[in-house]
């Protein structure tokens, strides 16, 4: 097992070459473990604003809700807020002092149209929004989107956590990172 405060190291990045302005920049960060998700997690809801979105994606068991919970923890800032997964209900909506976040679930939905009909089109406007699975619903994902990619890490608790950020989150993420570290 890790310990509690675990590091958080940023393991390598890359650019795709000859693309344009675009370019989405490629983050690989190791997470020792629960602790260091978390506190990534806080580092990052502390940089969202409406209309975010972020997605999560990784096998079962890979850290997703885990770190959604730590999101939803910091933005409500209440560290024992019940944050339940959204595994049956799909959509998870806590209404907080700093704006609406929702906390979506896609796995169970067979289509893009299912998340419309649930208003998920509609939050990516105006609610920040963390969405597992987003690979069930990759036609809605806004092009603007952070996306987080978990995998298992060389411990048991530790997690690799690959980052790729359009423009629009580079400072952001850069932002995160330095938070973990002080």
């Amino acid at each position: 097992m890790g310990a509690p405060d675990g590091p958080i190291k940023p393991l390598g990045e890359r650019r795709p070459g000859g693309l344009s302005h675009r370019a989405m920049r490629t983050t690989i960060i190791a997470l020792a473990d629960e602790a260091a998700t978390a506190r990534f997690a806080r580092a990052l809801a502390a940089e969202a604003v409406a209309g975010d979105v972020i997605a999560l994606s990784g096998g079962l068991g890979a850290g997703k809700t885990a770190l959604a919970r730590a999101f939803v923890r910091a933005r409500a800032g209440d560290p024992a807020l019940v944050v339940p997964s959204p595994t049956f209900t799909l959509v998870q909506v806590y209404e907080l002092a700093g704006g609406p976040v929702w906390h979506v679930d896609a796995y169970r939905l067979a289509d893009a149209d299912e998340a419309v009909e649930l208003g998920l089109d509609e939050a990516f406007a105006t609610a920040v929004v963390l969405i597992e699975w987003p690979e069930h619903v990759a036609g809605l994902i806004p092009q603007s989107a952070l996306r987080l990619a978990l995998a298992d890490g060389p411990d048991p608790d530790a997690r690799r956590l690959t980052a790729t950020a359009p423009p629009l989150w580079e400072q952001r993420l850069d932002r995160v990172l330095a938070a973990c570290d002080g």
